[in-house]
């Protein structure tokens, strides 16, 4: 059985550790915070005849279950003291863990000293992000959460991997007993480098994740000099954008959406579920935002989710076939009857009311989707990758309120017109630049996406619109940017738009706003650019 591949299909030649001579394992150092698997590990380490030293909580579960364990203060001589933050920090413990046993010099410092090597640490360290992940968390418990001795184990381990086996997950005990059997008690090396991988991952992480949260507490606004990204693979995907690709998720999606029906999710459903449940969040009335490619191809409002789901999807009947579908309420009968008359890859609700799930699940291609946060109160950097980095940016959370438009042409907008710019604004701000939006005060009518021109975009919004046999006339627009030259904005008028939102600040605005005047529009400017690239 080759332990290489499951640990890391990939990594089949490791230059560092050629000869992948085995280790045996004599002596054991074992302390962890996750006791899962923990008695029958060690149970089977003690069948082949390895000494077990260990601490605290360890050392009193490994004694209850009659395991023979010997405590780490009678191999250094020195008790815990100051309360347990200072138990292995003792040469006796990272003498042996950091010796070079092939080298006489270490021998006899070690022979000097008294100290024994240890052949293998199996350590997971304090429970720290299931500790700040807790409602209301103090400060003092979230710093006694912070592991010292542990990660400075780990790392000795690692660095050390051609001496010393190490282990940081319970899931990894299967491989090195596994190993153990076929090796008359010893681990291989190759097996021991990629431990040693997973290893400063798992501190790496770990840092990673105390740095972020005591940086959160300084209320700093600006991004720091350096940036550390560590996160927890979630799930391996069966492929990524196109089946050639290898992918996966990583960090705690899965603690704001839980899959409760339906195949595995694929890379594109995940990325669209996004655009969605980001888009849904816009709206406090009850909405719905369906989903193709990242865009929406319709969005509505109404006094029922039934009735914003009928807008929603006349907007685009044909695009919507195959898309995700978002509600911002409890999703009940009349609605899901509405949706499962096609077919849709995604359903995402904050719940789903008596009976609806029995009715969606009938369809097993289908994912269904619980919200389970409050998108709006989430707070997360905006990552994107390049070439030898990645650019970071903080979200585009911003919303626009009645008082902060400027109206700048001669006519005001109506009561309703300006209800109607508002609407669009929210939707242009989530789809792909260029982006235009035509809608009423509770829906949209066209959608005009990821156009290089914005005319383009403009003629592909009413286009898109008049074969749904949507009426335009009377209509708001909106455009994600300013409209540089004035046809963008006169494409809008010649199919029937008498109301437009736009960021303004072109050097031609006055040109734009003449435009608009000689047709009698009223235009006002937001002062925000929503570009979404």
């Amino acid at each position: 059985m080759d332990h290489t591949i499951i640990l890391d299909p990939q990594q089949k030649n490791i230059p560092a550790v050629e000869e992948n001579l085995p280790l045996t394992i004599k002596r054991a150092l074992i302390s962890v915070s996750d006791k899962k698997g923990l008695i029958a590990f060690a149970g089977t380490l003690k069948e082949y005849g390895v000494e077990i030293i260990s601490t605290g909580g360890t050392f009193a579960a490994l004694q209850q279950a009659g395991i023979e364990v010997k405590q780490v203060s009678e191999v250094t001589g020195f008790p815990e003291i100051l309360d347990g933050r200072v138990k292995t920090l003792h040469p006796k413990i990272h003498g042996g863990i950091l010796a070079v046993n092939d080298n006489p010099h270490h021998r006899d410092q070690l022979n000097e000293h008294g100290i024994e090597p240890i052949d293998l640490v199996v350590v997971n360290l304090y429970p720290f992000e299931e500790t700040i992940a807790k409602e209301n968390v103090k400060l003092d418990e979230a710093i006694e959460q912070i592991d010292i001795g542990g990660p400075s184990m780990v790392r000795a381990a690692a660095k050390n991997f051609r001496y010393t086996a190490v282990v940081v997950n319970p899931d990894l005990y299967g491989i090195v007993l596994e190993e153990m059997r076929e090796h008359s008690g010893a681990v291989t090396a190759h097996t021991r480098f990629q431990l040693a991988c997973r290893a400063f991952q798992h501190t790496a992480h770990y840092d990673a994740a105390i740095s972020s949260y005591l940086s959160e507490m300084t209320g700093q606004s600006e991004l720091p000099d350096s940036i550390t990204f560590s996160m927890a693979k979630e799930q391996h995907l069966r492929y990524g954008e196109n089946p050639h690709q290898n992918a996966a998720l990583y960090g705690t999606f899965g603690r704001h959406l839980q899959k409760l029906h339906g195949k595995e999710l694929s890379f594109n459903n995940i990325l669209d579920i996004n655009a969605a449940v980001m888009l849904c969040a816009e709206f406090a009335e009850p909405t719905v935002a369906i989903i193709k490619h990242n865009n929406p191809c319709g969005v509505a409002s109404g006094a029922s989710l039934a009735e914003a789901y009928s807008r929603a999807f006349s907007t685009d009947k044909a695009s919507a076939y195959g898309g995700i579908v978002c509600v911002n309420r409890p999703l009940d009968r009349a609605t899901a009857e509405a949706i499962n008359e096609i077919f849709t890859e995604v359903i995402i609700a904050p719940e789903y009311e008596p009976g609806v799930l029995e009715l969606l699940t009938k369809k097993k291609d289908r994912r269904l989707m619980r919200l389970t946060s409050n998108i709006r109160t989430v707070r997360e950097l905006d990552i994107r990758k390049v070439i030898g980095g990645v650019l970071v940016q903080d979200p585009d959370q911003h919303r626009i309120h009645p008082g902060d438009l400027k109206v700048v042409t001669k006519r005001k907008p109506t009561d309703e017109e300006l209800q109607a710019l508002l609407f669009a604004w929210r939707v242009a701000k989530h789809v792909k630049s260029n982006a235009i939006v035509y809608t009423t005060s509770d829906r949209t009518l066209g959608i005009g996406a990821g156009q290089m021109s914005r005319v383009d975009s403009s003629k592909i919004a009413a286009l898109k619109a008049q074969s749904a046999g949507l009426d335009l006339h009377g209509c708001a627009v909106a455009s994600d940017a300013f409209f540089p030259f004035a046809d963008g904005l006169l494409e809008a008028v010649k199919v029937g738009a008498t109301a437009v939102i736009e960021p303004g600040g072109s050097i031609r605005d006055d040109e734009v706003i003449k435009a608009a005047d000689e047709h009698n529009i009223a235009m006002v400017f937001t002062g925000i650019r929503h570009f979404r690239h």
